[in-house]
């Protein structure tokens, strides 16, 4: 995995294609065959459908990419491969908490999860809630997810104007900062409240990062990197 690149951007430019994926294709009887034995190891684990990236581009203060619909078997598999397929990228979004007293907010993925025990913001893969006409709505993707895993609602926060882009080859990563009115504590408080109302909560908890001494091995690098350029700001 390359060193993450980082960019800024005010615009994302995400257009939905149909064309197939040969490594879904070629590679199917495997792939099937491990996702078989990753339901059995995880039964909450569901073959929906998903979208994934290829081709971006960074130019000015605009994202563009191009995506396309697979089976979330398909994506297990390449993630859990080793990525074979090095044109595709994971390019999702991610809301930053960010509490009234500097510290973000993230969340401990339980173990009906494929990440179980990662530690990273409300996020997910888009799927087709996420499709508008013929484009990705990254913007709608961070709000839906925020709201699923941690019951907080739009109103809740403010979203910066601009997103940052950490791009390690195979994700992307779009974050935008979530502003919340409320400090750390109490925004935790909150948080856990509204999961013990849940009844499949997605987060077994949450870790709040004030300083570069919160940030742990847990949590995926471009997570880090992105954190990294925020304390350091």
């Amino acid at each position: 995995m390359q060193s993450p690149l980082i960019c800024r951007v005010t615009a994302l430019d995400l257009a939905l294609q149909r064309r197939p994926w040969p490594f879904a294709d070629q590679r199917r009887a495997e792939i099937d065959t491990h996702f078989a034995e990753q339901q059995r190891l995880n039964p909450n684990l569901w073959n929906g459908r998903v979208l994934l990236g290829r081709d971006p581009v960074f130019a000015g203060e605009r994202l563009s990419a191009s995506y396309f619909e697979t089976d979330f078997a398909s994506f297990l598999a390449w993630r859990d491969w080793g990525f074979p397929d090095k044109e595709v990228f994971n390019g999702f979004g991610m809301g930053a908490l960010l509490s009234s007293d500097g510290a973000f907010v993230c969340g401990v993925m339980g173990e009906r999860t494929a990440n179980a025990g990662r530690i990273y913001f409300p996020s997910g893969t888009p799927d087709l809630d996420d499709i508008r006409g013929e484009t990705v709505d990254i913007a709608g993707s961070v709000m839906r997810e925020l709201e699923e895993e941690t019951g907080l609602k739009p109103s809740d926060c403010r979203g910066d104007a601009d997103w940052h882009c950490i791009y390690t080859g195979v994700a992307l990563a779009m974050m935008r900062i979530l502003r919340v009115d409320m400090p750390a504590d109490a925004l935790r408080t909150k948080i856990e409240s509204n999961l013990a109302r849940q009844e499949n909560p997605e987060l077994v908890g949450i870790h709040l990062v004030r300083s570069r001494a919160d940030l742990t091995a847990a949590m995926p690098r471009f997570v880090t990197a992105f954190i990294e350029t925020q304390l350091s700001e």
